[in-house]
Order: structure tokens, then sequence, then C-alpha cells
């Protein structure tokens, strides 16, 4: 299983701060992506940072069962 985490305005259109998703032998992040994005209706995560176990990656990293994902939304302030 992998935890996913979510923040901010994901958080809130996902309706939870955490989600699990099972996967047999790992899936790259982009693959990750897109079905998060189908299945929660979260077209955003294009534009998202990843992290896998707390090291930002690209969306060619392997996620393996076991890790955690973050997905964080661009921050701006002032």
């Amino acid at each position: 299983m992998i935890k996913v985490l979510l923040f901010a305005h994901l958080r809130e259109k996902a309706g939870t701060d955490e989600l699990t998703i099972s996967v047999e032998n790992g899936i790259k992040v982009k693959a990750l992506k897109d079905l998060i994005m189908n299945k929660y209706d979260l077209p955003q995560l294009n534009q998202i940072m990843t992290a896998i176990n707390e090291e930002f990656v690209t969306d060619e990293e392997i996620v393996s069962d076991g890790d955690t994902v973050a997905f964080i939304p661009p921050v701006s302030g002032g």
C-alpha cells in the first residue's frame, strides 16, 4: 500500500488529507498522479511538487509498496 498525503486545496477537493493506494509492482509518479486525478477529480496535480518519503522527486520516479507520497501545492504569500 502507498500512503498519499494531500495538502491545502487538494485536501479540500478530495475531502480527505490521506489516501491509500494499492499497487502490485510499483508505479511511476506520473501514473499515480493520473490515477488519483481520475478517481478524485484533481486536475491540479500536473503542477504539484511530489515527495516520496520526504524527498522531492520527478514524475519518472517509481513509487513502491510502503512508500509515503506527498503532493505539495505551490505556496504563495506576501
